[in-house]
């Protein structure tokens, strides 16, 4: 089925991004604002998100198994942005992409597993990866019919989450609680910071 085949049914909302750029944040405030999110609630709160990640754990068999994704139409999900290419043209998306300075999702990352008693990757190679992986996908991402995206940048949604909430009542064409989202935003958990941040 093609893009234009679907496109009468309601869109899946894709929190996107990479790993620690804010994606967590961006479900909380969504689930805040009215916005029905699909989670199985395997992964709980703790230290490095104390509200939760809202993560649905079949996403990170999208590549092998994708039959279920229609089940999310009209809500959000969480899609890391490695795996936003598996994601069907047969269904349409709107997709709030987070960005982050890159030096504080690697700082971000290695707290994460330091915690965890977990082995970090060389900071180098990720971060040689990652620059590759965001300018690969900053050249396939225009030229997918089936995708809407928004880009927001992580801090300042932290400085100014009412704008954000806002730009994203506005491009989900819907009536949120502007209020309730951006009061979902807690500065305090904005704690890797850059050194212009």
């Amino acid at each position: 089925m093609t893009a234009s085949a679907a496109a009468g049914r309601d869109p899946i909302i894709v929190v996107s991004g990479l790993p620690r750029s804010g994606t967590s944040l961006m479900m909380q405030m969504l689930a805040a604002g009215g916005v029905p999110t699909m989670t199985d609630g395997q992964r709980v709160a703790d230290p490095d998100n104390p509200r939760g990640y809202l993560e649905d754990e079949r996403v990170k068999r999208l590549q092998q198994d994708a039959r279920w994704l229609p089940e999310a139409r009209g809500q959000a999900i969480k899609v890391i942005s490695q795996l936003l290419t598996a994601l069907p043209a047969s269904e349409t998306y709107r997709v709030i992409f987070m960005r982050r300075d890159l030096e504080e999702v690697l700082a971000s990352q290695a707290k994460m597993l330091a915690r965890a008693g977990r082995p970090g990757g060389d900071p180098a190679k990720l971060r040689a990866a990652f620059t590759t992986h965001q300018t690969r996908l900053q050249e396939w991402l225009p030229a997918q019919s089936h995708l809407t995206v928004l880009e927001l940048d992580y801090a300042a949604v932290v400085a100014d989450p009412g704008s954000a909430a806002s730009q994203i009542a506005q491009f989900l064409s819907a009536p949120l609680d502007e209020a309730a989202m951006a009061a979902a935003v807690d500065p305090q958990l904005y704690r890797n910071r850059g050194p212009n941040g």
